[in-house]
């Protein structure tokens, strides 16, 4: 299978970067291309002109920022997975690196690729979802930054308008005694999830929730933000009880589709019994005693 004719250009700047995408509404940025060639070799997506971001070290690398970080939308997903600035600042992303697809997959995608093409299965969407994190969008006339749960709209969709890039990530500090946790069920690992869950779960020095959210992939058109469940953890012990019944409250938040790999019945079933999980695992781990630096 090859792709339809295409223009190729290489920019050696961001500003070049910019500058070419808003003289051609027909251009795609080309960022690890771990989703966008196969697409284009199956001809589902036709563009006139690719403009290959892979020069550009200036969109690249992790950065501490205000106890929390900054990712660049170059960085591959591999290192990612592999920091320990992102493991200590951000455990729950650093959680769910292994489960996107396999090592040789995350060697060349990117955070931002795999945030613009916004795969309803994909892990790191809702992982920002659950982060609160900030997705900051360049073009040639300026720059902008949306919380991630307006930035993902729709079934491979996002709110990026022509002319425009994701260029950044933007991870706020986890408030003190908050744990996280990531599960999903696939057929195999490394497959496309058929439910997953990331969760937050912060406690007060009494070991009541003051916060909690829970964000799941591959139950809907984008991920799912679990607002109504995480709201009943507020002021709680989390006990297995008031776990149970958020977990329970999940499943109307969600209406998951049906395939030829779950049906909806099932989706929902997982969904439960994941989040339950997932919070159970966050809240021991905001229990536990912080580890010296």
């Amino acid at each position: 299978m090859k792709p339809p004719a295409f223009e190729y250009h290489r920019p050696a700047s961001v500003e070049e970067a910019l500058d070419l995408l808003a003289r051609r509404p027909d251009a795609k940025p080309l960022a690890g291309g771990q989703s966008l060639v196969p697409t284009m070799n199956f001809r589902l997506a036709q563009p006139a002109a690719l403009v290959d971001l892979n020069g550009l070290d200036a969109l690249a690398g992790i950065e501490p920022s205000d106890g929390g970080l900054v990712i660049g939308a170059m960085t591959r997903q591999r290192a990612v997975e592999r920091s320990a600035l992102v493991a200590a600042r951000a455990p729950l992303l650093a959680e769910s690196m292994p489960f996107v697809a396999h090592p040789q997959i995350r060697n060349r995608g990117t955070v931002g690729g795999s945030l613009a093409h916004a795969d309803p299965a994909a892990e790191l969407p809702a992982v920002m979802v659950a982060l609160g994190a900030r997705i900051v969008l360049r073009r040639a006339a300026g720059e902008r930054a949306l919380d991630a749960e307006r930035f993902f709209t729709g079934l491979f969709a996002t709110a990026l308008e022509p002319g425009e890039l994701v260029a950044a990530v933007e991870l706020p500090a986890l408030p003190p005694r908050t744990g996280c946790a990531f599960l999903e069920v696939a057929r195999r690992h490394g497959d496309y999830a058929l439910v997953g869950v990331a969760a937050t779960v912060t406690l007060d020095e009494a070991g009541r929730c003051t916060a909690a959210r829970i964000a799941l992939l591959s139950v809907g058109d984008a991920p799912v933000l679990a607002s109504v469940a995480a709201t009943m953890l507020k002021d709680q012990a989390p006990t297995a009880d008031v776990i149970d019944a958020a977990a329970e409250t999940v499943n109307s938040e969600l209406d998951p589709p049906s395939d030829i790999h779950a049906s909806t019945a099932y989706r929902r079933r997982l969904a439960r019994v994941l989040t339950r999980r997932a919070l159970a695992a966050a809240a021991a781990r905001a229990l536990a005693p912080a580890l010296p630096a």
